[in-house]
Formats: structure tokens, sequence, C-alpha cells
């Protein structure tokens, strides 16, 4: 029997609790309605902003030097509160239905987080500022895809429910060091990378950074996919627009390779184990020479490695894992929407895109032009390169709360040998059609 919107949006509730890998929200209610929209003169008026980024970060310095070009421009005053992920996760049910909600607010993207949020009336919808500012002009589609939510709040429908200034994506980080002393050169074809690998193992080189007990290996399961894959499987597997095969021809290469990554000596037999920040510090200390991963650690390698190195797209894929970094929303009950929406735009000026692209972040409208520091333009030169192919594919475990553990868990049988491809593809199936029944 066909569930209405409203028995789909309490069992989702239900199936939030708890989940870490996406951090859904256990949200109760909807909004008693929106504030006033507030005006561009701000005169006496304050805009209370929540954001949880550390005060080191690109996006923090970047969001504190807006601060003044808004105040001037505007008049009003920014009231900054600073949180952790986790306490707005504990205080947004009890407090964005009140008002007490801030004006403007920082969130996770996703079905169970923003889209969760946009389905119970919490957040604002924005279309009509998007179209005023010219915001879709500055985002490419697939950063485009985790801003617009429909009704039931799955992402990539047709309302804007946020805005991303910054993205992520996940590459391959190369030890350039490392590859010179072997002889090497990065490799621009999946064939090339193949044979880097083997070439390392004959020098008694373990190759890939790795981490079986959290999300890098899972994320390079879904590389693997992806290197056979298309947009239109993304758009299945992530959007839900028709049935995932998951004994096709993306799914199958992607456990099998793994598994002979494992039986070739690409990983570390001993890899479910391992947590992604010693797989991390493996590629610091120059232990292993490869490591797939996010534009995350960008700024931590540029610190810490005391080698040359370098990042790229997975060779051989026009798809990879990334999306947009977390959203600018704002609450419905928020008393300022349209200093809100001022805020938002000068986040997407060329003058705080720059300040985000020099600081190790990836912005998402930035002048490369002004882009000065030489390494943080060759980060935003692979990601600009991503965009460019329409190549951002989101991640292997957003379509269903809970789907990361069942990751973890499944590709951890899988490495170890307890239980071979077609078995861990049989148990990933089962899992996510569960899982995604109520979005589908």
């Amino acid at each position: 029997m066909a569930r209405t919107p409203a028995q789909r949006r309490a069992t989702r509730t239900f199936a939030a609790i708890g989940s870490i890998a996406v951090a859904a929200l256990t949200l109760a209610g909807c909004s008693g309605g929106g504030g006033d929209s507030g005006s561009a003169d701000g005169e006496g008026k304050t805009l209370t902003l929540w954001h949880y980024e550390g005060a080191d970060s690109a996006m923090a310095k970047a969001w504190n030097a807006a601060i003044p070009i808004f105040e001037e421009k505007t008049g009003a005053t920014v009231k900054v509160e600073e949180k952790s992920f986790e306490q707005i996760q504990k205080t947004a049910s009890q407090v964005l239905d009140t008002d007490a909600a801030p004006d403007l607010m920082e969130f996770n993207k996703g079905n169970a987080t923003a889209g969760f949020l946009a389905s119970t009336g919490l957040i604002a919808d924005i279309s009509d500022a998007v179209t005023e500012y010219g915001w879709d002009a500055k985002l490419a589609p697939s950063l485009q895809t985790t801003a617009k939510y429909s009704s039931d709040g799955v992402m990539g429908g047709d309302t804007w429910y946020g805005v991303p200034n910054y993205g992520e994506f996940v590459g391959v980080y190369y030890n350039l060091d490392a590859f010179a002393a072997a002889g090497l050169e990065v490799p621009t074809t999946y064939d090339e990378f193949v044979k880097v690998l083997d070439a390392f193992v004959a020098k008694g080189i373990t190759p890939l950074a790795e981490a079986g007990a959290e999300y890098p290996l899972g994320q390079l399961w879904y590389q693997l996919a992806l290197t056979k894959a298309d947009r239109s499987w993304v758009d299945d597997y992530q959007l839900y627009k028709n049935p995932v095969d998951w004994n096709g021809p993306e799914v199958d290469y992607a456990s099998q390779t793994l598994s002979d990554y494992v039986a070739k000596g690409y990983i570390a037999k001993d890899v479910s184990s391992v947590k992604a920040e010693d797989a991390g510090v493996s590629f610091i200390n120059g232990s292993s020479p490869i490591f797939v991963s996010g534009s995350w650690w960008y700024g931590r390698f540029a610190e810490e490695a005391g080698f040359d190195w370098s990042l790229a797209a997975f060779p051989g894929s026009k798809l990879s894992l990334g999306s947009s970094g977390n959203l600018w929303v704002v609450p419905e009950r928020s008393k300022n929407h349209d200093l809100a929406y001022e805020f938002i735009d000068i986040t997407m000026s060329p003058e705080i895109q720059a300040i985000i692209g020099n600081n190790g972040g990836v912005p998402v409208a930035a002048d490369t032009a002004d882009i000065t520091d030489a390494k943080s333009k060759e980060l935003i030169d692979a990601f600009n390169g991503v965009l460019a192919d329409d190549g951002l594919s989101f991640y292997p475990d957003w379509p269903a709360p809970g789907f990361y553990d069942v990751l973890v868990q499944e590709l951890q049988g899988l490495v170890t040998g307890t239980q071979d491809a077609a078995t861990t593809n049989a148990n990933l199936g089962a899992k996510y059609d569960d899982g995604t029944a109520d979005f589908r």
C-alpha cells in the first residue's frame, strides 16, 4: 500500500534516530509560520548566525571577513553563535520552531539532514532569493543537487532550501618524492594507475593508505563503481530514479576489484581495523605513497607532509565522490530573511570566495585569478575539472540513514575474506533497498 507523505515522514523520523553516518536530526512538529522577511535596510537590527566551523578553518576565516562588509552595507549587527555540530543536532528540534531560531544557519546537506528539515517546514524555501541574487548561475548542476529538495525532502528536487559556498571532492593524493625515488610518474589513466600499484608492491611497499574501520574504504569502493558508471546510475543510486542493480557491472566490479586490491598487496591485509586518521598519517609519514581521500585533508597535508605531493581526480573516471559543502539555510522562523540573503550573497562574492580558496578551502564561485597560493590553486583547478565534467557523484552512504555502518561492516567482511563479492553485494543491496523504501 502506498504511504502518505505524513506516514513517510514519520517513518523517516524513526529511521533517522541514532544514525551516525548522516547525523540525522530527530525533529518534531512543523513551523508555526514564517517570520517577517526583513529588509535590506538593517539599521537597528541584529542578524543571528549559527555555524560550526573551527576558527582556523577556511570557511570561518571567510565568513568572519564577510561580517564587517555586511554590517557596513546593511547597518545591521551580526551576532555569531559558534556551535558544534552536536549542539545544533541536539537543539534544532527545540529551537527552530520557536522565536529563538537563528536568522541564518550552517547545516549539513543530504536527504536525512537538510532534506528532512525542508520536508518538515523548519527551513524556508529560498527559491525567489536564489533567482534574485543569481546564485544558481554561480553553482554547477551537481552542486545545486544538494541545495534543492522535493516536498518529501529528497535532494535534487525543484525547490531551493539552501546555498553552498564551498565544495569538497575525493581524489588521489600522490607522494611525488616517493614516485621520483621509484622512477615512476603520476598516472593519468587507470591502466597506468594499476601499473604504479604493481611497481610499488614489487619494491615491497604497500602503495595505498587505506582504512576499513571508517569511511575511506567505502569511498574507494564507490569510486571503483563510478569508473564503470554514468550519471544515470548515480541518479538511480542517490536520487532513487530507478532501482539499483546490485548484480550489475558497477557494483560487481567495485567489490571484486576491492577484494583483488587486498590479494595483490595494494592494500594492507589488516585494513579492516585501520581508522581514517591512521590512513592519513601513513600518507603523511611516507609509509604509503598514495591515498584516495577527500579535499578536507588538503590543508593538513600542506602543513604536515614533509615531501612534495599533489592531488588529482581518480584516473580513468569522469565521476568522482564529492558534493557541495554544508549549506546556508534560513529557518522559517527567522525574523530577518532579507538580511540573511544579503549575508549569503556576500559570502558568494569573489572577495570572500578568494579567502576560502587561499586558506585551503574549495570555493564554488571564485575567480581563479584571485587565488594566490599555488597549492590552493592546484586544489581548486582539480575541483573545477570535476565540475566541468559534471562529475560530482556524492557519497556512498547518503541514500539511507544508517547505510554508512552497513558499508563499513560489509566491506570489512569482504577484505578479510569472510565473505565473497557476491555475498557482499547481496547484503548491501538488501540493506539499501530496505533503507530507501520510504524515499522511493
